[in-house]
């Protein structure tokens, strides 16, 4: 059977906070729109310090605020990821750079900042990690779900 799944990866710095939001708001994004069957949906780090741990606890008390499920763990991103995913999604301009570089020659997926699709211009979406409140990761939930609509909106007008 040939899988006909859009697959799209979420990355970050650490996976515990900008990226498990992603994932989960694109995620509950297709899922309402009755696509979730279409999609195959993950989050990775850039770096190692976090993979096997559970999102920050802001980011999921986030989540949970606004009724989004989760539950996943941080993995760092691999090779193989560059040629199993369609689209690969970076938080800010050095995620991207990251990427950039760890992408293999030829691989076949898009590296894309997320933030290109938020239809009120927000480009970057800011790591919470270091901030004394929840503020930055409601912020990011916000960004999540605008870019999540505006880039499913781009995909399907490409067609």
């Amino acid at each position: 059977m040939v899988d006909h799944k859009k697959k799209a990866l979420f990355i970050c710095l650490g996976n515990i906070c900008r990226s498990p939001i992603a994932e989960a708001v694109f995620q509950k994004t297709v899922n309402d729109m009755n696509l979730g069957e279409h999609w195959d949906i993950d989050s990775a780090a850039i770096g190692g310090w976090h993979v096997g741990n559970p999102p920050d606890w802001r980011a999921l008390d986030t989540l949970k605020k606004h009724n989004v499920p989760y539950n996943n763990h941080a993995r760092q991103i691999t090779s193989e990821d560059f040629d199993y995913y369609d689209y690969i999604f970076g938080m800010d301009e050095s995620n991207m750079k990251d990427l950039n570089k760890k992408a293999p020659k030829g691989s076949k997926a898009k590296l894309l900042l997320f933030g290109d699709f938020d239809p009120q211009g927000d480009r970057i979406i800011r790591d919470p990690y270091y901030d004394s409140d929840s503020k930055g990761f409601e912020k990011c939930y916000e960004q999540s779900v605008r870019c999540s609509k505006g880039f499913l909106e781009h995909i399907a007008n490409e067609k």
